[in-house]
């Protein structure tokens, strides 16, 4: 050590070590400090295992806020991409005037589309008997073609059959599930049927699939039948009504301002519901775990914050006698506090940036390695199933990511200013007493 403080650049003329906070000698003694030494193996150790929690537990929140952002992101955009941001219900009686209904919410400032609907679950069954449950949306022919998440999906078959207002289109796993393609018969059951001295007789009627339709979420992709808008109403009893008329929006945020302007082109009294009322509990929920998320993952970053106080902890105790020389020459307690908070610090700062390194490269490659693992494992991971999704997004947030590494920094800056403090108050004489 005597021999660092000797060295010309390092010592001014009186022979004290080079004035200045962090200053050239700082960073030199700081950097010798961090070097792996055979004496300083095991302290070494701790600096890197504190390096390798940090850099993990960084590019974890990073990984893990990403897909959690995308998930939101993705549920968000297929979600209203196939169900209205405002609907808009009757009070004081059906909808039978839909359809100039339709032209005035259309013609209001801010509103992309207005679709009337009809809505109702049936049993359907294809080939060999099998059934399952599902959704049927009747809508008119050309507002379906509006429907970019629908009809820009057509993976099998056309919408020729169902412009024509004969046939329909059928999700993906729907049409899996009961072993249908295009140009099949699909067979529909209704509870809600022709009434007969007997009672309510279930309607049962076949329409021909036109196509077949894949949204990328699965619960729409098992579910959703789309009918033309007449031959659903005649499906349901509903001859000339409709139950609802959905409106699409420029802004999905802003659906609080339309909605006097909407009253006030309905003429009459209705009831509005927004996508956020009716998925209130959906979106709240990935909200709180989000935020659980973000704070049990913090624990990875604090512990190896803690890593670096034991670490820098034991690197003074070894040091003791290197301090007391440095403080007979002239270095004083605020030097020796900076050369130890930088030793500390630059094992925060270099595992905070390795650490978003990895992130940015894991968030970008994800789908890819979500892959691999399932092929290596030989099980699916992120089954569409349980996750609606067909694949795992991931979606970084400029503004999460600076958090994320402000928080870090701030963590391991903090972790070293114990130590650091301790090394400033180290008494020269006790040290070299017993050396």
């Amino acid at each position: 050590m005597a021999s660092v403080a000797a060295n010309g650049e390092a010592v001014k003329a009186g022979g004290s070590p080079a004035a200045g906070p962090f200053s050239a000698f700082e960073r030199m003694v700081a950097w010798r400090y961090l070097r792996s030494r055979r004496r300083e193996a095991f302290i070494s150790v701790i600096a890197g295992f504190s390096f390798i929690g940090i850099m993990l537990g960084v590019a974890t929140l990073i990984i893990v806020m990403a897909v959690m952002n995308g998930f939101r992101t993705e549920l968000i955009s297929r979600i209203l991409g196939i169900n209205g941001h405002m609907i808009v219900q009757p009070i004081d009686g059906p909808l039978t005037d839909y359809a100039e209904l339709t032209q005035k919410f259309a013609s209001v400032p801010g509103v992309r589309m207005a679709l009337p609907l009809v809505e109702g679950q049936t049993l359907a069954s294809g080939r060999g008997g099998a059934g399952s449950g599902a959704l049927v949306r009747g809508v008119r022919p050309e507002d379906l073609e509006k429907l970019s998440e629908v009809a820009g999906n057509v993976k099998s078959g056309d919408m020729v059959g169902f412009a024509s207002g004969q046939g329909v289109l059928v999700g993906s796993r729907l049409a899996a599930q009961l072993g249908l393609s295009a140009g099949d018969q699909i067979t529909l059951i209704s509870p809600e049927g022709d009434v007969t001295p007997m009672g309510v007789n279930p309607r049962v009627k076949s329409y021909p699939v036109s196509g077949i339709f894949e949204i990328g979420m699965s619960e729409y992709d098992a579910t959703i039948i789309y009918m033309p808008l007449e031959e659903s109403q005649l499906y349901f009893n509903a001859e000339g009504i409709v139950q609802s008329i959905e409106l699409f929006v420029d802004n999905p945020d802003n659906v609080d301002d339309l909605r006097p302007k909407i009253e006030a082109a309905a003429g009459r009294q209705i009831f509005i519901t927004d996508w956020r009322q009716r998925n209130q509990t959906f979106f709240s929920a990935l909200q709180v775990e989000r935020n659980v998320m973000f704070m049990i993952l913090t624990l990875i970053v604090l512990v190896a914050a803690l890593n670096i106080i034991s670490g820098l902890i034991m690197l003074v105790k070894d040091k003791g006698s290197d301090i007391a020389i440095l403080r007979t020459m002239g270095a004083g307690a605020g030097a020796i506090m900076r050369i130890f908070f930088m030793t500390g610090a630059a094992i925060g700062i270099v595992g905070t940036f390795a650490g978003v390194l990895l992130g940015v490269v894991v968030c970008l490659n994800v789908e890819s390695i979500r892959q691999f693992f399932s092929w290596v494992s030989g099980t699916i991971l992120f089954d569409p199933q349980l996750y609606f999704l067909s694949q795992l997004p991931a979606e970084m947030s400029f503004g999460e990511t600076f958090s994320v590494v402000m928080m870090a920094l701030v963590l391991s800056f903090i972790a070293t200013i114990l130590p650091a403090w301790r090394a400033s108050r180290l008494d020269p004489v006790q040290a070299l007493r017993y050396e």
